[in-house]
């Protein structure tokens, strides 16, 4: 086994990990937007968005731990896990875009598992963290990242990300008014 094997992993895990984040946006912008109606199923559809929310999941925690095994810097618990804490390479604030976006993940996706249990107005709150979580991945892996001078990782991560502001402004331009409630004839 190689010396970087733990680095690669942490590297690669984290580079999917922003994808998968991208995905599940772009999909639920999809899904939520009306845009994918016609085949296959609807639930099929939602399965999808929430296979990619769980594995945005797996794979950050993969990406943690690759980093906590990794032997050429040293990352503790608690550089991985507590945001500005750490002095070792990149340094605190990108280390802390990341922490930041792995805590906005985990409340984006507990809510969605206990969403039935919830008003639907607060899962819909803590939802649009979604976008918060591809932001601060974004600005992580470009500023944290050794890919982040990449230009086919910088292109991506720029199509992913003018992929979503496209559609999330679409979908707002195009949202219909709500129907004003009219009161009830009956006394």
């Amino acid at each position: 086994m190689t010396e970087q094997l733990w680095w690669y992993v942490a590297r690669s895990s984290g580079i999917v990990s922003l994808f998968l984040a991208g995905g599940a946006v772009i999909w639920g912008l999809l899904l939520s937007g009306g845009y994918l109606e016609r085949n296959p199923t609807k639930k099929w559809l939602l399965a999808l968005h929430r296979w990619l929310g769980g594995m945005t999941v797996a794979f950050t925690g993969v990406h943690l731990v690759g980093l906590w095994l990794d032997g050429f810097v040293d990352y503790g618990v608690f550089d991985l896990l507590v945001p500005f804490v750490g002095s070792n390479p990149p340094g605190p604030l990108p280390m802390a875009w990341g922490i930041i976006c792995a805590y906005l993940l985990l409340a984006v996706q507990l809510t969605s598992v206990m969403m039935r249990r919830m008003p639907r107005r607060w899962w819909g709150r803590i939802h649009l963290l979604s976008y918060l979580v591809l932001l601060t991945g974004i600005v992580h892996g470009i500023t944290a990242g050794t890919d982040g001078s990449n230009i086919v990782f910088l292109g991506a991560t720029a199509a992913m990300g003018l992929t979503t502001v496209f559609l999330t402004t679409y979908r707002v331009l195009m949202r219909r008014p709500r129907r004003a409630r009219t009161p009830s004839l009956a006394t």
